[in-house]
């Protein structure tokens, strides 16, 4: 019975996706379905010592990525969210990285030697990235307009291409409407 019931709740979702998100982009590699759920508390500050709050920032699509500078994806996929803020610059996506429990001198070194144009929000006692949970270093999600996330992708991804950039935009686009 337990099996017929999660067929039941999986189909419902299915149903329920395709039929609100119809016109939705496809889906790149690596980028996960979730149900929407409300995103968790993120309050924090930057290397520019200015506060940042999630709740505060709804009414559009935000790139929530957690990562650290010794974590190797992390070292690699870090230029590639540079060159994808380029491809994104005037759109109304918003990009929040949140460094996971390093100080403030070895994110500012990190980022100053591999993307020196992004600014990270520093998590310096860890607190903010264990409400989120991810399973993993980087983690990204996507949370909507209205405060729920509905992507994630875990490991590094490489966002400047076409691909992940046409996602996004769609995401935008279709948000829009």
């Amino acid at each position: 019975m337990k099996q017929v019931a999660g067929f039941v709740n999986i189909m419902l979702l299915v149903f329920a996706t395709s039929s609100v998100w119809a016109a939705a982009p496809t889906l790149p590699k690596g980028l996960i379905l979730l149900q929407p759920r409300p995103a968790p508390a993120l309050k924090l500050k930057d290397m520019d010592d200015n506060a940042y709050d999630l709740r505060v920032a709804q009414g559009r699509w935000k790139f929530v990525h957690f990562w650290a500078s010794w974590c190797g994806p992390c070292r690699r996929e870090m230029p590639s969210i540079q060159r994808m803020l380029e491809h994104m610059q005037g759109s109304s996506l918003e990009i929040v990285l949140i460094n996971v429990a390093e100080s403030e001198d070895t994110v500012f070194s990190f980022l100053a030697s591999v993307a020196p144009d992004v600014n990270s929000l520093l998590d310096t006692d860890g607190l903010a990235t264990e409400q989120w949970q991810p399973r993993g270093l980087p983690s990204t999600y996507l949370v909507d307009p209205q405060g729920n996330i509905r992507y994630v992708a875990i490991g590094g991804r490489p966002w400047e291409t076409k691909e992940y950039i046409d996602f996004l935009l769609a995401l935008l686009a279709h948000s829009d409407k």
